[in-house]
Formats: C-alpha cells, sequence, structure tokens
C-alpha cells in the first residue's frame, strides 16, 4: 500500500512538472513571438485562458520566466511582459559577446572527434541559413542563425554558460527581429560563422574566441544604433 501511495504521488508529481514545462515554454514562445507584446499586462488567469491552459502551471511557470527577466510579477496588478530600453540592449549583448567568446574557445579546446561533431552541426546550421538567404526568407534566415548560436554555446560542454546565453538570447530575440528587415541584407552572417567553425575544427582556441567575439561586436554595433536611430524608447 505505502509503495502504491509512493509510486501514486511521484506520478502526479512528474505529470504536474510536465504541465510547468509546457507552460513555461508555451509562455516564453509567446513572449518572443510577440502574442505578449512588451509592456502588456495582465492577470494570470487572462494569460492562463489565452494560452488555453489552467492556471496553476502557468502561475508556477511565469515565476520561472521571472527569474529569466522576461516578465515581472506586481503585487496585486498581475503580470507585467518586460519592456526593453536600448541600453537594455546593449547589456544584453555585452553579455553575448562574453558568453558566447568564452563558448568558443571552450569548445575548440575539446578532443578532436568532440570539435568535429560540433564543426558538422554548425556547418549545417550554416548552410541552413544561405538556403534561406538565397530565397529572401528572413525568418527562415534568423531560425538558422539562432540555431547556430545555441550549438555553439551548448556544445561547449559547460552548463552554466548554456543556461546565461539561453537567458539573454531570449531577453535579445524581439530587437533582432524588430530590426531584421530594417537591417543590410545579412550576406556576411555565414561567412563570420565559417572563420569560426574552421577555428573550432582546427582546435585554436584564442583564433575561435577572436572570431567569435568579433561576430557578436558587429551585431551589437549594428542593432543598437539602429534601434537608437529609428527612436525606440522601448521594445
Amino acid at each position: 500500500m505505502v509503495e502504491l501511495m509512493r509510486a501514486e504521488i511521484l506520478d502526479t508529481g512528474a505529470k504536474r512538472g510536465s504541465l510547468v514545462d509546457e507552460a513555461y515554454a508555451a509562455l516564453k514562445q509567446a513572449i518572443r513571438d510577440n502574442d505578449f507584446p512588451p509592456g502588456y499586462q495582465g492577470s494570470e488567469q487572462e494569460i492562463a485562458v489565452r494560452l488555453g491552459m489552467s492556471r496553476t502551471p502557468v502561475h508556477e511557470a511565469i515565476i520561472r520566466l521571472q527569474e529569466d527577466g522576461l516578465v515581472r510579477v506586481l503585487s496585486k496588478r498581475g503580470v507585467l511582459i518586460c519592456p526593453l530600453a536600448p541600453q537594455d540592449i546593449r547589456e544584453i549583448y555585452e553579455v553575448v559577446i562574453a558568453v558566447e567568446s568564452m563558448a568558443a574557445e571552450l569548445l575548440a579546446a575539446l578532443p578532436e572527434a568532440s570539435r568535429a561533431a560540433a564543426a558538422d552541426e554548425l556547418e549545417a546550421a550554416t548552410a541552413a541559413m544561405d538556403t534561406a538567404l538565397a530565397r529572401n526568407d528572413l525568418p527562415g534566415w534568423a531560425e538558422a542563425d539562432e540555431l547556430f548560436h545555441r550549438l555553439l554555446v551548448e556544445r561547449c560542454g559547460n552548463g552554466r554558460l548554456r543556461r546565461i546565453a539561453q537567458t539573454v538570447t531570449d531577453q535579445a530575440h524581439r530587437a533582432r527581429m524588430l530590426t531584421l528587415k530594417l537591417r543590410a541584407k545579412p550576406v556576411g552572417s555565414a561567412q563570420a560563422h565559417r572563420l569560426i567553425i574552421a577555428a573550432v575544427s582546427a582546435g585554436e582556441a584564442g583564433e575561435a574566441h577572436r572570431c567569435a567575439r568579433a561576430h557578436r561586436v558587429a551585431a551589437r554595433d549594428e542593432i543598437v544604433p539602429l534601434i537608437e536611430h529609428i527612436g525606440l524608447r522601448q521594445l
């Protein structure tokens, strides 16, 4: 009887955890897609209804998203989708620059077989960027570009870097998508990616660090001034 009760408790806990994970993923994607735009304020119940989910897992998902910096819980006033000012975007990119540079360096220092496997994945993502850009499919290009940068950090072997990168990437996503059609056609990104891939493949940690840093610095120096130029005070 005790074992049966324990099994039921574990099963209930697993289901609850799964529902929270689903709510977290659904709400985060809705924020990234601007279904809940910056500055949106609503109750947990309103958000749950719009997501088609029950309130309890949405409540716990909101707590997690507050830790990620995407929402803020306002006492007795519901939930606020956090807007970002140009200075926030600049700070986020400074973190991205530091994290991805270190990730590239760590990746290039891995054993040869691990480097080769990661390089193949990075090249596949870059090739997908080329294909999308040839079709003028900017959203497809952005998706493949995001995959490249996610793989760069995920394959470096440092879990803490991965968690930091995910948080700031989610925060920066709106700025990237907002400016995508305002910027020059991103024809140079694939070349910059392949410089990183070459350094990783060759095991040149210092060069991988330099190339990854230069690539993200260039992105920061293009996106932040553009946001400031078009006069957006928050996004």
